[in-house]
């Protein structure tokens, strides 16, 4: 029987199995091909801290527009393992689709599955072992049904996977090619004909985008702005960033060194950086812990580096795959004494890029370290953004002496006393530029000094950079209505959940509006003045302290407004989540809008 299909405008899928099925590989084609018809992408990965089994997922949202988060209802859950049927099915409805393998048997009754959802049962990996020996290519015979499901041409498919494994080498591409067909045989046992789409997907001539993750964003953001020497050492999930630098960064005469720790990471870096060369590590925070004494070095020294944290669970090893926002405390108060820094903290992808250049200006120009905030989400979920602007670009390397310039000056003072805080900087080898660089408090030449004068006037010298750096850092960006009385602020991964939670909220008739800070330290006024402009504020954040409300009030921001959404059980937000707290602690009776 024929059916009316529906133009894609909003999908939401997960595949799941065991860790080492491959879900996030169909995950990524299927992200790929989607792209090309002219819908905005946005995955998920929920993996596990191991290299194979326990049941993992990997989520995509494809939408005719911008949503960088995953929808609260699922419209196809496929499945490698009946386990993860029975782990995902909450989050299914009645108009949901379920294909599963069932080379091992049936669905049972009380898997969870909505008695109106669709179940697709096709012998995935009794195919797979039957004809290529090998379980693994279960995943490229589900695309078929998966292709077919949701109208996909199969031309389409051969495409995309000449695409992904071609790179792979020839053996490699066959067998997948060949595995494509098999499911395309299976699909049609099925009843999933050429026809029988649940999707009209029609390419359109969009926009060029680019499919691109938060740490990704990052690394070409320090390549472009100039970065020339990056070391760090493997920690998940900043790791990519080392991943993406080392391909790319000795391309254009830069540097990558993976150091044997973390220690050992952070004094190259130092040592980079004291050479005038745009410098930046990354890590997470068991490896930021570790580096807190070089970073308080970069305090006394007053050398530029950008300092890249993709927060993850903790303490400790903690869910080292898990998302969380708990290491806000130690990026803003972390290291010994005072010294000052900054902390900024992008909401997606192509602000990564944007703040990352701006991080590395901020550094140099005003000689101290600069944090980069992401967590696991915002680091290694891709997502569409635009083609980033690359003549927009501009690179400020603040006060530098050449050879020149050194020549008529009567003497060079490294740490000279100056109004704005910053001393002018001629790197080592230039001409008359030979400075000391200490850990110790020192003197304008850098000469140990404990002189109680000298300690007082350098520290304050140091601490005027927190005052005349405002005007250079990232101003938050604004959603919404500005005159609602309903507020919230939110960062990192919470961007995208937070708007979307504002167009449900919409439609329920409840206006609000988003402060979107990209600066958290040192706290830029209209924070504290949003917090003040609306009569109810909800902060939204990964972690069970509230970190971030506590550092809002600590700057001046209405703590009589201030309520906190917490969650911290290592699982994404939902917008439904959000939605629910608001209208329950307003005291808003739910509109059925269906």
């Amino acid at each position: 029987m024929s059916q009316t299909k529906l133009r894609l405008t909003d999908l939401n899928v997960i595949v799941s199995g065991q860790g080492g099925d491959g879900s996030l590989t169909v995950i990524n084609i299927l992200a790929d091909v989607l792209r090309t018809s002219g819908l905005r992408i946005y995955t998920e990965r929920d993996v596990l801290s191991r290299i194979k089994g326990g049941i993992t997922a990997a989520t995509l949202r494809a939408y005719d527009g911008e949503r960088l988060c995953i929808g609260s209802h699922i419209d196809l859950l496929v499945a490698f393992d009946l386990l993860a049927v029975n782990k995902h099915a909450y989050r299914l409805n009645d108009r949901s689709v379920v294909i599963y393998d069932n080379s091992g048997g049936e669905l049972s009754e009380d898997c969870g599955v909505p008695a109106g959802a669709r179940r697709i049962g096709v012998p995935l990996s009794r195919h797979a072992v039957k004809n290529f020996r090998r379980d693994i290519y279960k995943n490229s015979i589900s695309f078929a049904v998966i292709g077919r499901l949701l109208g996909l041409d199969d031309e389409q498919m051969h495409h995309s996977f000449e695409k992904r494994f071609a790179r792979r080498g020839a053996q490699q591409l066959k067998y997948n090619l060949a595995a494509l067909d098999v499911g395309l045989k299976l699909s049609e046992e099925a009843g999933l004909t050429a026809d029988a789409g649940l999707y009209d997907i029609v390419s359109s001539d969009a926009h060029p985008s680019m499919q691109i993750t938060g740490n990704e964003a990052v690394a070409f953001g320090f390549l472009v702005g100039g970065g020339r020497f990056f070391a760090g050492y493997p920690i998940t999930p900043s790791t990519d960033v080392m991943e993406w630098l080392d391909k790319w960064l000795p391309k254009y005469g830069g540097v990558v060194r993976q150091a044997e720790d973390e220690l050992s990471a952070i004094n190259m870096a130092i040592g980079a950086a004291l050479t005038g060369t745009r410098t930046m590590i990354a890590t997470c925070g068991p490896g930021l812990s570790l580096m807190q004494e070089g970073i308080g070095q970069l305090g006394m020294g007053e050398i530029p580096l950008v300092v890249v944290d993709a927060q993850r669970g903790g303490p400790s090893t903690g869910m080292p795959t898990k998302p969380e926002q708990s290491d806000i405390n130690l990026l803003v108060y972390g290291g010994h004494g005072d010294f000052p820094r900054a902390v900024l903290a992008p909401g997606n992808p192509q602000e990564c890029f944007e703040l990352t250049v701006a991080a590395c200006n901020i550094a140099d120009k005003y000689q101290l370290p600069v944090f980069m905030a992401l967590d696991q989400g915002l680091s290694q979920n891709l997502a569409s953004i635009d083609p980033v602007a690359l003549d927009d670009v501009v690179i400020d390397r603040g006060k530098r002496l050449d050879a020149d310039a050194l020549a008529e000056a009567d003497v060079y003072k490294r740490y000279a006393f100056e109004d704005d805080g910053v001393s002018a900087f001629a790197a080592p080898g230039t001409p008359g530029g030979m400075s000391l660089v200490t850990g110790n408090e020192h003197d304008e030449f850098g000469l140990v000094s404990t002189d109680p004068t000298n300690r007082v006037r350098m520290l304050d010298k140091r601490q005027r950079k927190m005052i005349t750096m405002r005007d250079d850092l990232p101003r938050a960006v604004h959603h919404g209505i500005d005159t609602a009385d309903i507020g919230f602020i939110g960062v990192g991964m919470c961007y995208g959940v937070i708007l979307e939670a504002m167009d449900i909220l919409t439609g329920q008739g409840v206006h609000t509006q988003y402060h979107q800070m990209r600066t958290l330290f040192p706290m830029l006024e209209e924070t504290a003045a949003f917090t003040r402009r609306c009569k109810s504020v909800y902060v939204v954040e990964y972690n069970a302290t509230a970190q971030l409300a506590k550092l809002i009030i600590a700057q001046g921001g209405d703590e009589s407004r201030i309520n906190s959404f917490l969650k911290y059980d290592g699982t994404p937000m939902s917008a439904d989540e959000i939605v629910a707290h608001v209208l329950n602690a307003e005291g808003i009776k739910e509109v059925d809008v269906a």
